[in-house]
C-alpha cells in the first residue's frame, strides 16, 4: 500500500510538471522570447529552447497569459483573500468578485481585417439616473460588473448597485439603485476603482488623498483608511491579486492615468507629455517607451486588451489607436471623434469587438468595430454638453456616461 501511494503520487507529480512545463513554454512562445545562443551570435526562441530541455510538445493550445493567470490567484490565495489587515468578515458573498467567463475569445488584432465586414453594434439607449452637485469627472465598475461609482467635482462618490438599476429602468418605481454616498475628500475626485474582491472602493483626489471606503457597511460615510501623499493623485489601479496599488502623483511628470494589465504583470501610463509607457509589474522598470503617440498632443488614457498583447489609447489629437506591445507599433487608428478639451478616455465593450469614446464637437457616443477601425454607430449622448468620463461593464453590454452637466446616464440595449 505504502509503495502504491508513492507511485500515485510520483505519478501526480510528474502531471503536475507536464502541466507547468507546458505553461512555461506557452507563456514563452504567446511572448515571443528569445535567448542567445552560446555558439553564435544568433538568438533562438526561448519557447522552442525549453520545449528540447523538457521535452515539452511546443505547439501545445493553452489561453495566452494562462501562466500568469495561475500565478496572480495563487498569490493570491495564498494570502487568504486579505487586504493590509481588512478582515474576511467584510466580504461580500462568494459571488462578488467573481471575473464572468469573457463572451467572446481574444481578438487577434495584429491581423489586417477587410473594410466592409464590420460588425453592428446594437442601439443602445440611456436613462439619467442619478447626479452631482457639480461635474462628474470619472466612473468605474467592480470586476464582476454588480456595481460602479462616480466620483464628481463635489468632492462626492456615489456607489451604484447595476441590478437595481436594471430594475429602476424596467418600470420599477421601489427601485433604489443608489446605495451608497461617501464625502470624505476635500476637493474634486480623480479616480476610482474597486478592490477584485474585497468589498472596497478606492479614490484619489486632487487633495493630494487616496481613500479606502468599505462598502459592506451601510453607515460608513467615510474612509477607514487614508493615504497621504505631496501631490495631486491623479491616477490609481488595483493590482489583479488586491495586494498592490498603482497611484501617480505626477513627481517625475503629470500622468493623466495609470492601468495595470489583467495577471498585473505589467502596467501603462498615459502622459501628459504625450507618451505612451510600459512598466514591468515588478521591477517597476520601464520596458518600453512610446514617444509622440498622439502627435504634440497629451494622452489622456490607456488601457490593455485581455490578453494583454495591446493597449488602445486615447489623446487629445481627436484619435484612438491601439498599440502592438511586442514591437511599440500602431496596428490600428479610429478616427472621426473630435476630442481636444476634455480628459475623457476611450474604452472597448465588454466582447473587445468594438471601441466606444465621445465626440466632443457633435456630443455624440461613437463607436468603431474594433477590427476593421470603421465607426459603425454614433449616438446623442443626452447630455447637455459633452460627457467627460464613459466606462463600460466589463461583462455584459451596459455602460455609464457622466458629464459636464452633473448627470450620470445608463446606458443598455434597446428592447
Amino acid at each position: 500500500m505504502e509503495n502504491n501511494g508513492s507511485l500515485e503520487q510520483a505519478l501526480q507529480d510528474g502531471n503536475i510538471f507536464r502541466q507547468l512545463n507546458t505553461l512555461i513554454v506557452a507563456h514563452l512562445r504567446h511572448h515571443n522570447l528569445s535567448q542567445a545562443c552560446p555558439s553564435s551570435s544568433k538568438s533562438v526562441p526561448a519557447a522552442s529552447a525549453v520545449a528540447s530541455a523538457t521535452m515539452t510538445p511546443l505547439n501545445v493550445e493553452v489561453p495566452p497569459n494562462r501562466l500568469l493567470e495561475l500565478v496572480a490567484k495563487g498569490l493570491a490565495a495564498e494570502n487568504n483573500g486579505t487586504f493590509r489587515g481588512v478582515s474576511s468578515s467584510v466580504l461580500l458573498p462568494t459571488s462578488y468578485g467573481s471575473i464572468a467567463t469573457p463572451r467572446t475569445a481574444s481578438i487577434d488584432f495584429s491581423v489586417t481585417h477587410v473594410k466592409g465586414t464590420s460588425k453592428t453594434l446594437p442601439k443602445h439607449e440611456s436613462k439619467q439616473i442619478s447626479e452631482h452637485k457639480s461635474v462628474v469627472r470619472c466612473a468605474r465598475f467592480s470586476s464582476d460588473g454588480m456595481f460602479f461609482a462616480t466620483g464628481g467635482a463635489d468632492t462626492s462618490i456615489k456607489l451604484f448597485e447595476v441590478p437595481k438599476v436594471k430594475q429602476m429602468l424596467s418600470g420599477d418605481t421601489q427601485a433604489r439603485p443608489l446605495i451608497r454616498s461617501f464625502y470624505d475628500h476635500a476637493e474634486p475626485i480623480n479616480d476610482l476603482d474597486f478592490h477584485p474582491r474585497n468589498t472596497i472602493l478606492i479614490s484619489s483626489a486632487k487633495d493630494k488623498c487616496i481613500k479606502f471606503f468599505d462598502f459592506s457597511k451601510t453607515t460608513a460615510k467615510r474612509a477607514f483608511k487614508v493615504f497621504q501623499d505631496t501631490h495631486n493623485v491623479r491616477s490609481v489601479s488595483f493590482h489583479p491579486s488586491g495586494e498592490f496599488l498603482l497611484a501617480d502623483t505626477g513627481v517625475s511628470g503629470a500622468i493623466n492615468q495609470v492601468r495595470y494589465s489583467s495577471t498585473g504583470s505589467v502596467y501603462v501610463t498615459a502622459s501628459k507629455d504625450g507618451a505612451i509607457r510600459l512598466f514591468d509589474g515588478v521591477s517597476a522598470k520601464c520596458v518600453r517607451s512610446i514617444s509622440g503617440a498622439h502627435g504634440n498632443a497629451e494622452v489622456t488614457s490607456a488601457m490593455f486588451t485581455r490578453d494583454q498583447r495591446f493597449v488602445l489609447s486615447s489623446g487629445k489629437d481627436s484619435t484612438v489607436k491601439l498599440w502592438e506591445i511586442a514591437s511599440g507599433r500602431m496596428v490600428k487608428e479610429y478616427i472621426g471623434a473630435k476630442r481636444v478639451k476634455l480628459r475623457s478616455q476611450a474604452i472597448f465593450n465588454d466582447t473587445e469587438e468594438f471601441v466606444i469614446s465621445i465626440d466632443e464637437a457633435n456630443n455624440e457616443v461613437v463607436t468603431w468595430d474594433a477590427r476593421t477601425a470603421e465607426k459603425v454607430a454614433k449616438w446623442p449622448s443626452n447630455h447637455n454638453g459633452a460627457p467627460r468620463w464613459i466606462e463600460h461593464s466589463p461583462v455584459e453590454s451596459v455602460f455609464v456616461t457622466c458629464g459636464t452637466d452633473r448627470s450620470v446616464r445608463f446606458w443598455k440595449e434597446s428592447v
